[in-house]
């Protein structure tokens, strides 16, 4: 039975290692995406469902590098398989986990080779259909196909340069 036990274990670690490997290179396109909203939240989902089976695990708050409006915040700390993560926190979070200071700059995640396309393939088959199907509801800044802008629309300049000369237009 502990052989049994071993083998799921080492069979769990492999799929949480799989999983936060398709994170880490999601997390890195969204980065230097132009609208990195949905892989952020591919992201959210698919830490929140690991550590909801215990595939990860929150280790605590961390000092934000980048935070927002120069205001001192804090980022959740999740590990999953050789990987650490960062989130926002819960209110539940700023309670209960333990702040451990500034990020060391030391600790670095493994190199990974995987493509943006076959992470997010990996991340929506665990997440799962109904997960995806909120994903792509929140998609709804695309033009829909075949619908173009229209060129003959008259362009109004709402701020004409008084040195070009009252109502110029391009």
């Amino acid at each position: 039975m502990n052989q049994n036990k071993g083998q799921t274990d080492d069979n769990d670690h492999a799929e949480a290692n799989s999983l936060a490997q398709a994170i880490f290179i999601i997390n890195k396109h969204a980065k230097t995406a132009p609208e990195p909203k949905l892989l952020y939240e591919l992201k959210r989902l698919s830490l929140n469902k690991l550590l909801s089976e215990g595939k990860a695990k929150k280790m605590g708050l961390h000092f934000s590098d980048h935070p927002k409006f120069s205001a001192q915040q804090s980022d959740v700390i999740i590990s999953c398989g050789e990987y650490i993560f960062h989130l926002p926190p819960t209110r539940e979070d700023l309670k209960t986990l333990p702040h451990l200071g500034s990020r060391s700059q030391s600790v670095r995640n493994p190199k990974t080779v995987l493509s943006l396309n076959r992470a997010k393939q990996i991340l929506q088959a665990y997440i799962g259909q109904a997960a995806c199907n909120a994903l792509n509801k929140k998609d709804h800044h695309k033009r829909p196909a075949g619908q173009k802008t229209n060129p003959k629309k008259s362009f109004q300049n709402t701020f004409p340069s008084s040195f070009l000369g009252k109502g110029f237009k391009y």
